[in-house]
């Protein structure tokens, strides 16, 4: 009953929202006037059909009378259904309803009061044809009216783009994509026109769509004459899968058109929708489907719950705090040592949360002593450490700075947690990790099995989860970004091999999977994402290149520079030896890779620190060695320390 009372409201009410634009618009009282002299026309043409017809009608001495009874019954139900009231040129079936129950509502009217009128004279007022006749010919005139003023406006709307706009071509002839075009024809001001949609489909050549033309793929492609017409081709990409956007995508560079995305109308208000319109990005040919979250689990780990995130103004830490801020926790501690962007994270999410607690901590978490204040003021439900040093190169250089953040911090977080009975605490690690290459990678093995060794010691009461994924879409010092600007500058896009490759993931969806796997296990588990296919960076960086509108090779060169110290061809996310258990999230996956005893371990782990002070950056990697058997450098002055075996050095 209440949608059914919420429909009728909406139909009385109408929409009668116009945002001013330079276009004017026929104010209510002329729509008004218009369909009164509409049904004072219909009289008179009725009665001169009958005239013509030679058929006699009711008192005819009568005529004025009957055509004013005709427009006061009409002008009583107008005003009851405001069918004056909506903006004629955005009128739809629904405001053609309206005149619909307004006229059906006079034709019965006019037949009961025929009829009353037929009991007391002994015959009608009206002949009962010339009641249907009022009907059809007032009704056929209103409907003509509106749309020929819809049209009309819409011309103007055309002659006041400028010529300089883009004349598009929209993918598809669904729903989603006829509102699309809908959109940018009501929307003057920005730089875009509509030129026609294009289909997978043959059986819609001769058909028009919003007075414009529907081309099939083959057809609009193989004509010259057509392509000369157009300058982009705009397509929805969350209607579309992978390998559809790919063949688009190539279909149109090749022509020479310009490739745009538009999000879909769930996700943006009507007004907005065009605004949103943007050149196709490779982050889109990149991305998969949607997580499903299974938010009553991340909900309830985090609703009323203190949570700390360290390395919280790094791109992966800022995401989960954005994501955790969705799930009302009492208070968010974000830990940070970089000054500037925990102060531009600050601004943004005061901005974007302010119901939302926050605490900006900065700290360097190789510092137990100022992190054991933070645990002592806050009792943590949730740790999330994502703070580390990640770029192969520079740690590769400096060994001993990573053992001071990602070694030593990951220690004090680990033991401090215990310590201040956090529930779980959810370690951000990596695929370089795996058998790892370079001092970044062993260096995050070696604190993965840190965090799992601590799960059984005695008193423990908190969950130790590790996760572990590949390369993220847009991060600070990405290939992405990277490759951005080497194009901006004329390029050459520079690639260490030509046969490297990458798997590559989202920073929401990343980060969604770390809330999801922070739910799960006992505690102890290394959870592995799917990342889908590895990508060869080299076909990355074409595709980029020819998404900014340039020839690989001719108008951007593509260079190969040689691989980094410590970097290998490719990245793994499983060891040798090591299986995967499945979980009840299809993305997720438990590694069951090797673990040590807490006192061995923490034996290395103080050997290692004691070198990194010293500065002893061959003991430093010597030890890691021995720690990590797996780990063997590549391309790396460390090579020379695979020699001989290096596994007793703790002992």
């Amino acid at each position: 009953m209440k949608k059914l009372n919420d429909g009728f409201k909406a139909l009385y009410n109408g929409d009668n929202l116009l945002k001013i634009t330079r276009v004017r618009y026929i104010p209510r009282w002329m729509v008004l006037f218009f369909d009164i002299a509409f049904v004072l026309f219909s009289v008179v043409i009725s009665y001169y059909f009958l005239n013509q017809l030679h058929v006699r009608i009711n008192y005819p001495h009568l005529l004025p009378l009957q055509g004013l009874i005709v427009v006061l019954v009409n002008l009583f139900y107008m005003f009851i259904f405001r069918t004056y009231a909506g903006i004629i040129r955005h009128s739809t079936f629904f405001d053609f309803s309206k005149i619909l129950l307004s006229s059906g509502s006079t034709l019965v009217t006019l037949f009961v009061f025929n009829y009353a009128f037929y009991l007391v004279k002994g015959k009608p007022l009206y002949l009962y044809p010339n009641i249907f006749l009022f009907f059809f010919v007032s009704v056929s005139i209103m409907f003509f009216f509106r749309m020929l003023t819809k049209r009309f406006f819409s011309l103007m709307i055309e002659y006041r783009r400028s010529p300089t706009n883009l004349n598009v071509a929209v993918v598809g002839v669904e729903d989603v994509s006829v509102s699309l075009a809908r959109a940018i024809m009501h929307n003057p001001n920005y730089p875009y026109r509509l030129g026609g949609f294009i289909t997978n489909r043959t059986d819609s050549k001769r058909a028009i769509l919003l007075g414009h033309h529907i081309y099939s793929k083959k057809e609009f492609f193989s004509s010259p004459k057509i392509l000369r017409e157009f300058d982009a081709v705009l397509m929805i990409k969350e209607i579309m899968s992978k390998k559809e956007l790919e063949e688009w995508m190539n279909l149109s560079l090749d022509k020479g058109l310009k490739v745009l995305k538009a999000p879909t109308i769930g996700k943006m208000r009507d007004q907005d929708l065009v605004g949103g319109i943007r050149n196709l990005q490779i982050e889109d040919l990149l991305n998969r489907r949607p997580i499903k979250l299974e938010n009553g689990d991340v909900m309830k780990r985090h609703f009323g719950k203190n949570v700390l995130i360290t390395g919280g103004a790094g791109s992966i830490g800022s995401e989960i705090v954005r994501q955790v801020a969705e799930f009302a926790p009492s208070v968010i501690v974000i830990l940070d040592q970089a000054e500037s962007p925990l102060y531009e994270l600050e601004m943004e999410l005061s901005e974007k949360f302010p119901n939302q607690k926050f605490r900006f901590i900065l700290a360097d978490i190789s510092n137990r002593h100022r992190l054991e204040r933070v645990f002592e003021e806050y009792s943590f439900s949730m740790v999330y450490h994502a703070a580390a040093y990640k770029h192969v190169p520079l740690i590769e250089d400096n060994p001993h700075e990573a053992v001071f953040v990602n070694i030593l911090g990951t220690k004090n977080l680990a033991l401090l947690s215990k310590k201040y009975n956090v529930n779980r605490f959810v370690m951000i690690s990596t695929d370089k990790a795996v058998n790892p290459t370079n001092v970044m990678g062993a260096s995050k093995r070696a604190a993965e099995l840190f965090v799992q060794s601590l799960q059984n010691t005695g008193g423990n009461t908190t969950k130790f989860i590790t996760t572990r994924f590949g390369n993220v879409l847009g991060s600070n010092g990405s290939v992405i970004p990277h490759f951005k600007k080497q194009i901006e500058k004329g390029g050459p896009v520079t690639i260490t091999h030509p046969d490297i490759i990458r798997y590559f993931m989202t920073i929401p969806e990343a980060c969604e999977l770390v809330l999801q796997a922070g739910t799960m296990g006992n505690g102890g588990e290394i959870y592995v994402f799917d990342m889908g296919d590895p990508v060869k960076i080299i076909d990355l960086a074409r595709r980029m290149i020819r998404l900014s509108g340039y020839i690989p090779d001719e108008d951007i060169k593509i260079s190969f520079i040689g691989l980094r110290p410590g970097e290998k061809l490719y990245e793994e996310l499983l060891s040798d030896n090591a299986v995967t258990v499945p979980t009840h999230h299809e993305k997720i996956m438990i590694s069951k890779d090797h673990c040590e005893d807490f006192d061995t371990v923490d034996k290395y782990f103080c050997k290692i620190v004691r070198s990194a002070v010293r500065r002893d950056k061959y003991e430093v990697v010597t030890l890691l060695k021995g720690l990590v058997p797996e780990f063997l450098s590549n391309n790396s002055e460390f090579e020379q320390l695979d020699k001989g075996n290096v596994k007793d050095t703790a002992h």
